[in-house]
């Protein structure tokens, strides 16, 4: 006789798997009776996953109970990538058959899949919230786990925007300092809020006293706050919202935690370090000017951006060039044009001068001012393609001042060659010259006023430091 307990087997494991994918309880159990050791041979074939996986993923509750009935070492197997029945069930949210495997085995919380993700982290990634709630009642010493890259459920809540299970974890763990944990980048849960643009997370954050208390924390990538990082981002309406918020709760740039001139500020570094200052009443007079200048609504506009360059580098050279091309075709093709022929109606005169330069005066000037905006535009464009540091303040104030040169010429330059192709219909025009000027001088004296400011600045830090070095001084002395 042929043996065919292997043709047998195969059928009935192919019939166990379709079962588990519709939920028949009725097709296990007569399968059951045919051979009682199916389920103890699926470890035989080659299918990855066991059928409580995918019972457990589909959501049939019956036949889950089925399976842990009849074997609930089921529960303990593993797939492909590490997860087990409740990864799956979590993931999906299936809170009846969560209930059911934790019954079988509540250990089942702490096995972590490949990428280290325990199931608590699939249901705080998909935000289902009884599922949480179920796991949590279980094992609560689970919320405190990682995976490989260092995210907690309230990383995974903030990534995948899940704001009521983020809710719902904070509510539940006792450690207030947990909503403060960092992953292994150092990204706090604002700063990855802020990164994805999350709106109302950011303020359900920052209404937390134990999380606004550390709002100013630096991650590792580039030593950002929450507001460094909302300033790396794309500058739509929403990320300046974001910034307002940001602001309004008393978050800095990582640049201004350290400094004594700024308000006080709500990182634990400058509170503890407040006090140091304000010791010294050489500095009140300066602190107390300083926080009133810095209260003005317009004082944010004498204030230099530092990463303006970097993001008008492509239009600072286009204009620049533009401004080069134009100059350079006007003191080659001057107004009214260059004589043809050494004689002009019998006047001796040289071919190739300009036509206009019998008057004197106002041809001067506008060759003065053509050939200084020439070369302001080409001092720029020079500047800018020569790898300069354009990140210090100095070469960035250069920069603004040139091209405010070179914009304030290139006027000059047009109103002195329509004076000299049309004198007559210009004469009514002056006034627009001197407003269009007067608009000009403004904007270089803000720019001025800008740089003394800066000077101002720098001065007044370099005091602050001797002063407070005179006590460390003064003791070594004595």
């Amino acid at each position: 006789m042929m043996d065919t307990s292997h043709g047998n087997h195969e059928d009935y494991t192919v019939a166990l798997y379709e079962a588990s994918l519709d939920g028949s309880v009725s097709t296990l159990d007569t399968l059951m009776q045919r051979d009682r050791l199916i389920l103890h041979k699926i470890s035989l074939t080659s299918f990855t996953e066991t059928p409580l996986h995918i019972a457990a993923l589909l959501g049939h509750l019956q036949f889950t109970n089925a399976l842990l009935k009849r074997k609930p070492q089921l529960v303990e197997k593993v797939d492909s990538s590490g997860r087990t029945a409740l990864h799956l069930a979590c993931a999906e949210g299936h809170t009846q058959v969560v209930k059911a495997l934790l019954l079988a085995n509540m250990d089942m919380c702490f096995v972590s899949d490949q990428e280290e993700r325990i199931p608590l982290h699939l249901a705080a990634m998909r935000g289902h919230v009884e599922v949480i709630k179920e796991l949590l009642i279980a094992h609560p010493g689970s919320i405190s786990r990682v995976n490989l890259y260092g995210d907690n459920v309230l990383h995974l809540c903030v990534r995948y925007n899940c704001l009521d299970a983020l809710k719902l974890f904070v509510e539940s763990v006792n450690d207030k300092d947990f909503v403060n944990s960092k992953d292994n980048d150092g990204n706090s849960i604002l700063h990855l809020a802020v990164m994805l643009g999350q709106t109302k997370t950011i303020e359900y954050l920052l209404s937390m006293p134990e999380l606004k208390r550390k709002a100013n924390a630096k991650n590792r990538i580039g030593n950002m706050t929450a507001l460094d990082v909302s300033k790396t981002c794309h500058r739509d309406f929403k990320y300046l919202k974001i910034q307002d918020i940001l602001k309004a709760a008393g978050v800095r740039r990582s640049k201004d935690l350290n400094s004594p001139l700024l308000p006080a500020l709500h990182d634990e570094e400058a509170q503890s370090a407040q006090p140091i200052i304000e010791e010294q009443p050489a500095l009140s007079r300066f602190r107390k000017w300083w926080r009133y200048f810095n209260l003005c609504r317009w004082f944010k506009h004498l204030q230099s951006r530092d990463n303006w360059i970097d993001e008008t580098r492509g239009t600072l050279m286009l204009v620049a060039t533009v401004i080069a091309t134009v100059t350079f075709e006007a003191g080659l093709n001057p107004p009214g044009g260059v004589w043809q022929d050494d004689t002009n109606n019998g006047t001796t005169v040289t071919a190739g001068t300009s036509i206009c330069q019998s008057r004197y005066q106002h041809y001067q000037w506008f060759l003065f001012f053509n050939t200084t905006a020439f070369v302001a535009a080409l001092s720029v464009l020079l500047v800018i393609v020569s790898g300069f540091p354009q990140r210090i303040k100095f070469f960035i104030w250069f920069l603004t001042l040139t091209m405010l040169i070179a914009i304030y010429t290139l006027a000059a330059t047009y109103f002195n060659g329509l004076c000299l192709v049309n004198p007559s219909y210009f004469k009514g025009g002056q006034g627009l010259e001197v407003i269009v000027l007067v608009v000009l001088m403004v904007a270089g004296a803000m720019h001025i006023i800008r740089l003394l400011f800066w000077t101002g600045k720098l001065l007044l830090k370099f005091r602050c430091c001797l002063i407070s070095k005179r006590p460390a001084n003064d003791a070594i002395k004595v």
